[in-house]
């Protein structure tokens, strides 16, 4: 991980996926353990708000806490609100700055080039969860990919395969052909194959 990637296009993929999210779907499962849909986007809505503030190191007063996961929490206006948020993310890791020092995300203490790879990984792994979801394509640069398997494959070897509480669950096991993306996927405990329909 050594140079800084670009989260523009991941944002930009998440913000088109979210445009064809229909109400009906919300209540909908997703390959994140089977989280509700409204859920997970509610979960996207608070941790692209958070990565913005840990690239800018300004924060809000009061304790840092994780996004939420609550489709309760979804509040009205998330169609507008989200994409504007995903532009804000991407101008913010834009800058030098926000790669450099320490920073916070969730309440966790972070340096700063690693939280804006736990961000771009968010924004690919949700990207592919909501895909799943609405049974849409998925198609990530291979460059993200490369920089999120940079972060988690070692987070992964390091947990012998446990997962990482907090960022993503146990390695699903795939085979020696798999893609890219689906190497990613099983490292962050999701099965590659999973469809709405088998749930």
């Amino acid at each position: 991980m050594t140079s800084t990637p670009d989260l523009g296009p991941a944002a930009r993929r998440m913000a088109a996926l979210l445009a064809d999210v229909r109400d009906s779907q919300l209540t909908g499962p997703t390959p994140n353990g089977g989280m509700p849909l409204g859920a997970l986007i509610d979960h996207v809505d608070g941790l692209v708000l958070a990565f913005t503030w840990a690239a800018a190191k300004d924060f809000p007063e009061g304790p840092s806490q994780p996004p939420t996961a609550d489709a309760a929490r979804l509040a009205p206006g998330w169609r507008t609100r989200i994409p504007e948020r995903l532009d804000a993310l991407t101008a913010a890791w834009r800058s030098p700055e926000a790669w450099q020092g320490m920073t916070q995300a969730g309440g966790v203490d972070l340096p700063g080039d690693q939280a804006g790879f736990v961000a771009m990984n968010e924004l690919v792994v949700h990207g592919w969860d909501v895909s799943r979801a609405i049974g849409r394509s998925y198609d990530a640069g291979a460059d993200e990919i490369e920089a999120c398997l940079g972060f988690v494959a070692p987070a992964v070897e390091q947990s012998g395969g446990q997962g990482v509480p907090g960022l993503f669950g146990p390695a699903v096991e795939v085979g020696d052909d798999a893609s890219a993306l689906d190497r990613l996927l099983a490292l962050t405990g999701r099965d590659p194959s999973w469809t709405a329909e088998r749930g």
